[in-house]
C-alpha cells in the first residue's frame, strides 16, 4: 500500500508552486522588474479609458508565479499594446512574494494571480477558495529532462539516477506513477533537494534528471546546443495532461465584482491572442518590459510556444471538466490529495470572450 502523503495546503502550494514555475522559469531564475509599466507604451499609462473618455482607469494587480517567462507573454502584450486598458483596466504585474501567488489571491493581496490546476486542486481541498478563470496553455508540456550522455531513455532507466527537485510529494507520486508504467521501481531512484539551482548546473554536478517545461529550458538546450532525452507526463498517462499554468482569482472577486473579472480576462485573452498571431513581436513586448531577459531565449520560445496556448481549444483559455476530474482523481489516487473537492467549481469558462 502506498504511503499518504501529508503536508499543509500552504507548505505543499508553496513546494508546487517552487516545483512547477521553477521548470517554466527558465535555467537561469532570469528576473526582470515584474511591476514595471514604464517600458513597451502601456496605454494606460494615459490615466483615460482607451475609448478618449474621461472615466479613469481601475487599477488592478497580477501576480506572476515566477521571474517572468514567456508563459506570461500575453499579459505584458496586454499591458503594453493597451489591451487591459481598452477594458478599463491599469494592470500592473508583480512577481510573487514569499507567500506565493495563490495565497496572495486568495487573500484579497492582488486581484489575479499565474496559478496551475494542481496548486488550484489543493488549495479549494483545503478550503481556500480560488479558482482557475482560464487556461494559458491547453496541454501539458512538462517532462522530465536529461542530458543524452546520461541515457535515460524510459522511466526505468530512473532506477540508480538522481532527481534534482524541490521536495515536493508530487513530484514522488508523478514519477512513481511513470515508473510502475514503465516497470520501473521508485524506491532506487535518489530524490536531491536542489532548491533553485539552475537545471544546466544541476545536471552537471548534482543530479541525473530534472522536470522542466520544454517551452523554456528544453529551447534553452537547444540554443545551447546541448542534446536532451525528454519523457513527457502526457506519454505515459491521459490524467496527467492537466492545465499548467492557468489564470486564477478569489471566489470573493467573482462574486464581488464579475464585471472587473470579465474585463481582465478579456484583455488577457487579446494579449495571448496576439502572442499567438504575431510571436516575433510578442516577443520583443516581453524583451522591453522585462530587459534582463535572454532576448535569444525569449524570441525561440516564443515561436515554439505560440501555438501551444490555444493549440486544439475552440478559443484560447478554455477549460474542460473532464482534465480537472482526471488530475484531482490522479492526485487521489497518489496520496498526494485529502479531502474534498468538487471540479466544477474549481474553474469557468464563463469570462471567456465568445
Amino acid at each position: 500500500m502506498r504511503r499518504k502523503r501529508r503536508k499543509s495546503w500552504g507548505l505543499l502550494a508553496l513546494a508546487l508552486l517552487l516545483v512547477l514555475a521553477g521548470c517554466g522559469g527558465g535555467s537561469g531564475n532570469d528576473g526582470g522588474n515584474g511591476g514595471n509599466t514604464e517600458n513597451g507604451g502601456n496605454a494606460a499609462n494615459a490615466g483615460g479609458a482607451a475609448d478618449g473618455s474621461d472615466k479613469p482607469l481601475q487599477k488592478v494587480r497580477v501576480v506572476l508565479d515566477w521571474s517572468p517567462n514567456t508563459n506570461h507573454t500575453g499579459l505584458y502584450v496586454a499591458r503594453d499594446k493597451g489591451f487591459f486598458a481598452e477594458q478599463g483596466l491599469d494592470v500592473e504585474i508583480i512577481q510573487p512574494g514569499e507567500a506565493g501567488a495563490d495565497q496572495m489571491v486568495a487573500s484579497g493581496e492582488v486581484e489575479f494571480g499565474v496559478s496551475y490546476q494542481e496548486a488550484v486542486t489543493l488549495a479549494r481541498t483545503n478550503g481556500v477558495p480560488i479558482v482557475s478563470i482560464a487556461a494559458v496553455i491547453q496541454h501539458n508540456t512538462s517532462g522530465f529532462a536529461s542530458p543524452a550522455e546520461k541515457n535515460i531513455k524510459t522511466p526505468k532507466d530512473f532506477e540508480g539516477k538522481k532527481y534534482g527537485g524541490w521536495g515536493s510529494p508530487v513530484e514522488e507520486a508523478v514519477i512513481d506513477s511513470i515508473m510502475q508504467e514503465d516497470g520501473g521501481d521508485v524506491s532506487k531512484v535518489v530524490f536531491v533537494n536542489v532548491g533553485d539551482t539552475d537545471f544546466f548546473t544541476a545536471v552537471k554536478r548534482d543530479v541525473d534528471f530534472f522536470w522542466i517545461f520544454y517551452g523554456w529550458t528544453g529551447i534553452e538546450a537547444e540554443l545551447r546546443g546541448e542534446e536532451l532525452n525528454m519523457i513527457y507526463l502526457t506519454d505515459y498517462s491521459e490524467k496527467l495532461d492537466y492545465y499548467t499554468p492557468v489564470l486564477a482569482t478569489s471566489e470573493k472577486l467573482i462574486e464581488e465584482k464579475p464585471d472587473l473579472v470579465k474585463a481582465f480576462v478579456a484583455g488577457a485573452a487579446a494579449g495571448y491572442k496576439f502572442a499567438i498571431e504575431s510571436p516575433e513581436e510578442a516577443a520583443d513586448i516581453l524583451i522591453a518590459a522585462e530587459p534582463d531577459l535572454n532576448a535569444e531565449l525569449v524570441k525561440a520560445s516564443q515561436k515554439w510556444l505560440s501555438a501551444k496556448y490555444q493549440d486544439d481549444a475552440p478559443r484560447w483559455g478554455e477549460q474542460k471538466l473532464e482534465v480537472w476530474k482526471n488530475y484531482a482523481e490522479w492526485m487521489a489516487e497518489h496520496g498526494v490529495m485529502e479531502g474534498e473537492f468538487d471540479p466544477e467549481a474549481a474553474f469557468t469558462n464563463e469570462f471567456l470572450p465568445e
